[in-house]
Formats: C-alpha cells, sequence, structure tokens
C-alpha cells in the first residue's frame, strides 16, 4: 500500500515535473520566438523627442512658436518629485522595485477579465511597459504586442536606470489638448511651470494619459475630479503626501484654464504676423521642415517688437486712407445665416466661427460684428467681446458712413460680418461713438533694416495677416518703376560719369517688335541738357534712357544682378525704368549697399539659432560674408567719447566715392526733388520714388546713415491705383512715421565720406562749375575723384539727336528762347513764353 501511493505520489510529481518544464520550455519558447526580431531599445538613450522651436525678439521675449506636437523637452532632473510621484501614483506604483513588468497587477488585470467575461480588460503596463509602446510598438491590444511590451521592457531596465525611462515617459506621453509632455500640458492646462503646480494640479495631470479625450476639463468635470482624487488617495497611500495635504488638496476645485480660471498661454504671445512667419519659410529652406518644427530650435529674432507695430501702423494708414476716398463699401464678405441671429448666444457662437481678421489695431482694436438690424439713421451690431448693455451702446450712426456711397440700406444687410472700432477723443480718449471700418483691397509692403549688419527691423506683408498671410515684402513680383533708376546711375558713376554730366533731356522713339516706343517724363515736358543729378532728383525718364543707351543695358544688368535686385534682368531699354518684376525685399537690401559705403550686406531675420542643446548652429555676424570683428572693444584705454573700431570683411561691390555721389545725389530727391515736401526727418536722408506706369505699384525707399526702409502700395492683381496716386504722395507718408520714430531711436548722423572725394562746387542745373565761394540754391559741392580731371561742356544723347520741335523747360518752370528759321530763310527768336508779368495789358487796366 505504501508501495502504491508512493509510485501514484511519483507519478503526480513527474506529470507536475514535466507540466512544469513544458510550461517553461513553452514560454521560453514564446519568448524566444517574439525577441528574436523586436526592435532595438538601444535607441532610446539618444532620445531625442519632437519639441517646439521657438522664436525669440531681441529682448528675449518668445514671440512665436510652431510644432506639429506641442513639447517642451525637461529633464528628468528638473522634473518636480511631486509630479514624478504623482504619475507614478497614477500609473505605476511600483515603478521603483519592479524590474520592467508587474507580475501580481498582471495577475490581477486577468483576473477581472475572467470575472468580468472580457468586458473588463484593463492593460496593467507598468511606465516601462508604456513607454516601449510609445516609441517601439503599435498601440493595439493583443497579447503577442504585450509579450514584447514584457520582452524589451525587462532589456530597457537593464540598460537604462529609473530616472531615464521616466524621463522618457513624462516627455513623451500624450496629455490633451494637443499637449505632449507634463511641461506643455501644464502650460496648457494652467499657465504654470511645472515647479508651481499644486499637489491636485499634478494629480490633474496625472490623471490624463489613462485616456485625455475621456477626461476633458470641460465636457468631462466631474469625471475628470474623480479620477484627480482618485490619483491624491493614491499619492496619500504611497506616502507621498501627508493627511492634512491631501484633505486640503482635495477640497480644492478643478480649475483650469479650459474652464476660464487662468489666463491662457497663448494670450502673452503677439499674433502671429508677416515677421514670424517669414522666419519660419526661410528656416525650413536651411534646415528642413522636419527639424524647424520638431527640432526645438531657439531662433533669435532681428525683430524690434516696437518698430514692427510702427511699420504696421504706418503702412496701414497709408491703405485706408486711399481706401475710403474711393467711397466705396465691400465689407468682409462674410455673412451668418438668419437662422442663426435669433438669439445673443446664437449670434456669438455664429461669430466666433467665423473666419475674418482679429490681429488689427489701427487707432484701436478692430473688432468682428455681425448687423442685427438695419436702419434708416443707424444701424445696431453685435460686437465680439462687447455686451448687448453696454453702457456704450452697440449702434452705428448715419454720419459714420459719409464717407461712403449710398446709406445704410444701400450698403448693408442683416447678418453681414464687418469690423468696428471704438472712436475716441484725440485728448481725452474718451468714448465718441462705434466706426465702421474695412480692409482694403489695395495692398502694399513696408521693410526697415540695418545698412551695416543687414539686420531686418521690421517688415510688414499686408494690411492684416490673418486677412491675408501672403507676405508682399518678400513674396509679391513687382515692378520698381523709377526707383530703379539709382542703379542706372551707379553703373554710369562707376564707367567714369560724374553727378554734373550733361544728358539730354528731349523726345526719343524706340522702334520695338511691339511698335514705336515713345517714353515720356511723368510731367510731359522736356529739359534739355541737364546734370545727372538733376535728372535722379526729378525722377527724369527721358534722361535715364539716354543714360542706359550710352552705358549699354548690359552694364546696367550687371549692375542690378551684382546688388541683387535681379537674377536676371532683361536687357531692354524699357527695363532702365524698373519695368522688370522684383520684390521689396531685394530693393531694400539692395539700397542699404549705397548707405553704407558699397559693401555687400545680406538681409536676415535671425541673429542666431540654436539647437535643443543650447548648441548654435547658425549666426548673422559669423557667417561667410558678414564677419564683423571688433577690434579694440575691450581696450580699457579707449579715449572717451569715441567709439570702438569695427572691422569687417564683407565684399565690396561698389567704389566707395560712386557710394557717396549717389548718396549725395538721391539727397537732392529729398530736399528738393520728388520727395520734397514729404520726407523731413531732420538728420541727413536720401531716398528714391517710383511710380510705374499708370501708377499700378507706387514706391519709396529711402535711408538714413544706419537705416534703410521702403514701401511698395498696389493691388495683388495689378490695376491703376488712379490719376494722383504717386510714391511721394503715397509711400512717402508711410516712410516718414516709420522712420520719425526711427530716427529718435536709433539715431542718424552724417553720411561718410570717402578720403578720395574732393570737393567742387557746381550749378546743379547747368552742370557748370562754380569758383569755391559761390552760393546760392542753384550751388552743390559735388565730389569728385581725387586724382581725376572733371570734365565739363561734353553733352551725352545716347545716339539720339536732340531735335528742336519742342519746349524746353528751365528749372523754374519757364522755358527757354530758341532759335527757328522762318519761311524766308531767316533766323527768328521765339520764346521763351509769356507769363503774367512780362504781358503787357495793352492799356485795359
Amino acid at each position: 500500500m505504501t508501495r502504491f501511493i508512493l509510485s501514484f505520489l511519483g507519478g503526480i510529481f513527474s506529470i507536475v515535473t514535466m507540466g512544469v518544464m513544458m510550461a517553461a520550455l513553452t514560454i521560453g519558447a514564446v519568448f524566444w520566438m517574439y525577441g528574436r526580431d523586436l526592435p532595438s531599445h538601444e535607441s532610446l538613450a539618444q532620445y531625442t523627442p519632437p519639441t517646439i522651436s521657438r522664436i525669440y525678439s531681441q529682448e528675449g521675449r518668445v514671440i512665436d512658436e510652431f510644432a506639429q506636437e506641442r513639447r517642451l523637452f525637461t529633464p528628468a532632473a528638473e522634473i518636480p518629485d511631486l509630479v514624478k510621484q504623482a504619475f507614478i501614483s497614477a500609473e505605476d506604483k511600483n515603478f521603483y522595485t519592479h524590474q520592467g513588468y508587474d507580475v501580481r497587477g498582471i495577475a490581477a488585470a486577468a483576473i477581472d477579465a475572467v470575472k468580468s467575461r472580457g468586458r473588463d480588460v484593463r492593460g496593467a503596463s507598468t511606465i516601462t511597459q508604456q513607454v516601449m509602446k510609445n516609441f517601439l510598438l503599435s498601440g493595439d491590444r493583443r497579447a503577442e504586442r504585450k509579450i514584447k511590451e514584457i520582452i524589451l521592457a525587462s532589456r530597457v531596465e537593464a540598460a537604462l536606470s529609473k530616472e531615464k525611462i521616466l524621463e522618457l515617459y513624462l516627455n513623451e506621453i500624450f496629455l490633451g489638448q494637443n499637449s505632449y509632455g507634463v511641461t506643455a500640458a501644464a502650460q496648457t492646462y494652467f499657465n504654470k511651470a511645472l515647479s508651481e503646480l499644486a499637489p491636485h494640479e499634478a494629480a490633474f495631470l496625472a490623471s490624463m494619459p489613462k485616456a485625455p479625450s475621456d477626461y476633458h476639463p470641460v465636457r468631462n468635470k466631474e469625471r475628470l475630479q474623480a479620477r484627480r482624487d482618485y490619483v491624491l488617495r493614491e499619492m496619500r497611500e504611497n506616502g507621498y503626501i501627508t493627511e492634512e495635504v491631501y484633505e486640503h488638496e482635495v477640497a480644492q476645485p478643478l480649475r483650469s484654464v479650459q474652464n476660464g480660471d487662468f489666463e491662457p498661454y497663448y494670450r502673452a504671445l503677439p499674433p502671429r504676423d508677416y515677421f514670424t512667419d517669414e522666419i519660419r519659410r526661410q528656416l525650413t529652406e536651411d534646415f528642413g521642415e522636419g527639424e524647424f518644427f520638431s527640432g526645438g530650435l531657439s531662433v533669435r529674432a532681428t525683430l524690434d517688437p516696437e518698430m514692427q507695430l510702427e511699420a504696421a501702423r504706418s503702412l496701414r494708414i497709408a491703405l485706408e486712407e486711399y481706401d475710403r476716398g474711393l467711397g466705396r463699401w465691400h465689407g468682409t464678405g462674410k455673412t451668418i445665416d438668419a437662422d442663426r441671429l435669433g438669439s445673443e448666444e446664437d449670434w456669438r457662437a455664429a461669430l466666433a466661427d467665423t473666419s475674418v481678421a482679429r490681429d488689427i489695431d489701427l487707432e484701436s482694436q478692430w473688432l468682428p460684428a455681425v448687423v442685427l438690424e438695419v436702419g434708416d439713421q443707424s444701424m445696431r451690431l453685435g460686437i465680439e467681446g462687447v455686451a448687448s448693455d453696454d453702457p456704450r451702446g452697440t449702434s452705428v450712426p448715419r454720419a459714420d458712413i459719409s464717407w461712403i456711397k449710398g446709406s445704410f440700406v444701400d450698403n448693408f444687410e442683416r447678418g453681414d460680418v464687418v469690423h468696428v472700432r471704438e472712436m475716441t477723443e484725440d485728448g481725452s480718449g474718451s468714448f465718441i461713438r462705434w466706426t465702421l471700418r474695412q480692409v482694403p483691397r489695395v495692398q502694399g509692403a513696408f521693410m526697415a533694416m540695418d545698412v551695416n549688419t543687414g539686420r531686418v527691423i521690421s517688415m510688414q506683408g499686408g494690411f492684416s495677416y490673418q486677412d491675408s498671410v501672403f507676405n508682399r515684402a518678400t513674396q509679391a513680383m513687382r515692378q520698381p518703376g523709377s526707383s530703379f533708376k539709382p542703379f542706372v546711375y551707379a553703373a554710369a558713376l562707376d564707367s567714369g560719369y560724374a553727378p554734373s554730366t550733361i544728358v539730354i533731356d528731349a523726345p526719343i522713339e524706340i522702334d520695338t517688335p511691339q511698335g514705336v516706343w515713345r517714353p515720356k517724363n511723368s510731367s510731359n515736358t522736356y529739359y534739355g541738357p541737364t546734370p545727372l543729378r538733376t535728372g535722379i532728383e526729378q525722377s527724369r525718364n527721358l534722361m535715364t534712357i539716354r543714360l542706359a543707351q550710352e552705358i549699354g543695358m548690359d552694364t546696367v544688368g550687371r549692375y542690378a544682378e551684382k546688388f541683387g535686385v535681379y537674377d536676371h534682368m532683361g536687357r531692354v531699354l524699357a527695363n532702365a525704368l524698373g519695368a522688370d518684376e522684383t520684390t521689396l525685399y531685394k530693393m531694400i537690401s539692395a539700397y542699404a549697399m549705397f548707405a553704407n559705403g558699397g559693401e555687400r550686406v545680406e538681409p536676415t531675420l535671425v541673429d542666431r539659432v540654436q539647437d535643443r542643446y543650447g548648441r548654435t548652429i547658425y549666426n548673422h555676424e559669423s557667417a561667410r560674408g558678414n564677419e564683423r570683428v571688433c577690434v579694440d572693444c575691450a581696450d580699457p584705454n579707449l579715449p572717451p567719447g569715441r567709439g570702438p573700431e569695427i572691422v569687417n570683411s564683407r565684399e565690396r561691390i561698389m567704389d566707395a566715392v560712386t557710394a557717396y555721389q549717389l548718396t549725395s545725389m538721391m539727397q537732392g530727391v529729398v530736399q528738393r526733388g520728388t520727395a520734397s515736401g514729404v520726407v523731413d526727418l531732420g538728420v541727413p536722408t536720401a531716398g528714391k520714388t517710383g511710380t510705374t506706369n499708370d501708377a499700378k505699384d507706387v514706391w519709396f525707399i529711402g535711408f538714413t546713415s544706419n537705416i534703410v526702409a521702403g514701401c511698395y502700395i498696389g493691388y495683388d492683381t495689378p490695376r491703376p491705383l488712379g490719376r494722383h496716386a504717386y510714391g511721394s504722395s503715397m509711400c512717402g507718408p508711410v516712410f516718414q512715421r516709420f522712420m520719425s520714430k526711427a530716427v529718435k531711436k536709433y539715431g542718424g548722423g552724417q553720411f561718410k565720406v570717402p578720403e578720395a572725394c574732393e570737393f567742387i562746387n557746381i550749378d546743379r542745373f547747368t552742370g557748370a562749375r562754380l569758383g569755391p565761394d559761390a552760393s546760392g540754391p542753384n550751388v552743390v559741392a559735388e565730389c569728385f575723384r581725387r586724382g581725376e580731371e572733371p570734365m565739363f561742356g561734353i553733352q551725352l544723347d545716347g545716339g539720339w539727336a536732340m531735335s528742336g520741335n519742342f519746349d524746353l523747360i528751365q528749372p523754374d518752370g519757364t522755358t527757354r528762347a530758341r532759335q527757328v528759321t522762318t519761311s524766308t530763310g531767316r533766323k527768328a527768336t521765339v520764346g521763351p513764353k509769356a507769363s503774367f508779368g512780362t504781358l503787357s495789358s495793352g492799356g485795359l487796366y
């Protein structure tokens, strides 16, 4: 009997042993089979998560962010223990003791699944397993994936520290609201840094990994609060917080940005504008889209926020003035259906969903509004952000649309979406009324930059970025018109001509494949032999064409390409008058080279780019061709009042004397030429106006000794702006408004005179040499190259003779006397034309 029992027990033991061995072999085989082709976990040690790229202003303030996944990487050492403890309590309380997987947790999950007959299936994944799932595996719920998780988790636990694993988890995990990682989530939900979080806020974040969409702080507030309180209880049970702290924290209401308890982080950022979007466009080309949107770059922009606001304001004033002068209402083109205007809640929701510009601040902030009632003498509006019972009212009086043709009924319908702003007293700022506004259909661009460094301090690519993201400063190809003429004159001056050289201003006929071209001056008059200086001051078309013909369009084209105005300029005479297309960005850059004495300068919107580790990967000052070195900045014996010496290695593309001659001539444009009476900054200023055929584009570009700025205005689809549209009258005031502020901030001085300059007094009307003591409005001290004997009296006609069948206009506007041959063959003098002072009254008065 005993033997039988022992045999029986031995058999049972053998079966059990064999079963255990078979189970072990089976499990081993399964783990061996699934462990063969697993992805390498070694890459986790060099993990670089996609993070936000940020753009900073000169003052170091964040002005924009770009990201595909909104993540701010934070090393484990900088994540507060409170945050770590909250997530460990919520997700994996045995994190610091297990080897990558929790056997008890897996068993408990299996028992729950059996009890619920498969209805309650929970993952029981440790934090390490979740890292494996997020980084190396898919998220599907299959036994195969779970086995792979366990294998990889055990391997990773052997290779990485617990803190490194926790760092990966807390930076990678998705926590809702497009926030990845705890740092971005703290900013999104509370607008706080991790170090500022209270225990109940850390528990709030730790509630999210389970299912962010099921724990929305507004839609699922009660459910989220219950989960938060559970996490707090676990923190208490695990000894991370005391009973007293738990009681205090669990009593706190559920607060978040989404519930209106905190100011959103993005409110502290200025609205995205043309400047930062252009940085995105350029850096995406330089570094690639993937690196820019996920590389965690820190970009120090050249932007001056104060001057950017002034650039937007200056351009908007000009565009709105022109638009209102047309007297036509076109509005936003957006409407809200009548069935959504029944209640205030409905129309406010509909208005909030309507895509119209909300980034316009001109005199005051422009607000979207919907027309609720159209009357004869007033129109009632529903205004975004303004209560219906606001003491200021919500109506616009009839007097406000006196600039528009027609009445309220003629121009508006119920449901129209419009813009309004406050009209206030200039002195006191007290409210007068609401006034209707519209984004002009005419557009334009403005840009300003440092002439020595190429640092762009402001760029406005249109009236409103939110209305149109097309950046007209860098992307719009426009005809520069007469603003191109300085490049023709620069080519001539570098070819041996002088500001006193005489060029014939007379009619020309040119045969072209399209027929005979008869260019004219803007004034439709002719001035005969005239010095180059007066030609550019008064923007004489015929002189410019004759000069271009004289030096050759090949020479002009090479100069334009050398300055970067064009990549390939057509060699036709019309292009001497700016008929070829370019961008404002290129024109501003080229003018900077006049201002800095003829040295190449590359425009930049970025001072420096650093990677996620703080390493500088781009620096404008040290980029090839931009290097600038301060020779004596560290010299303690530098004399008082003397600035340090800056040496650069920039390429010289124009002789310094030529640059100064041209700058001096363009100063004449401002002092007595086409921009006189419009531009007056109180410091030496040079510039050039530009107006194309039929005034489809108008320009003004000007510069002081340190800042160059310019503007163009025109319709996106070019069409005439009208008879009274000129570069001086439309763009000149934009330049004046902006540069008045720029001069106060950046100053301005005399243009640097090259050592090779020798000054001779010249009559600017005739080009004749005058004595050293000559004075008067016609006298100008002209720079000539030292060692070169100036030539006077030579007239250039470009190969076209000057006929005598037209009136020659003198500088004072009168005609010149000329000799003609009569029908009898005799010579007779005709003119000058009679004026009021020379015409006899004949005794009638």
